[in-house]
């Protein structure tokens, strides 16, 4: 949980989605702040607010879809299987 609840900040976001990979995954390789603006370039992330600085704020629902959403390919491009559902 952080300062704003259930709504993280790109760096808190990328350091989530790498638990999330790792967990599902051993070996996964780590999702960067990088990697969670490519998510929104791409659509598959909208943030849900700004934080008092102006940082952009993702729900935790929205961060989950985004990372099943993309995580396949992340897998295969690192030469590991996606597990099986």
């Amino acid at each position: 949980m952080t300062l704003y609840g259930d709504w993280f900040t790109v760096q808190e976001a990328a350091a989530l989605a790498t638990r999330w990979r790792r967990a599902l995954s051993a070996g996964a390789a780590a999702v960067s702040p990088r990697t969670i603006r490519s998510w929104i370039a791409r659509g598959h992330l909208a943030p849900a607010g700004l934080d008092e600085r102006g940082r952009q704020l993702f729900r935790l629902a929205d961060l989950a879809r985004a990372e099943h959403a993309t995580r396949g390919r992340a897998l295969r491009l690192v030469g590991l299987p996606e597990r099986s559902k």
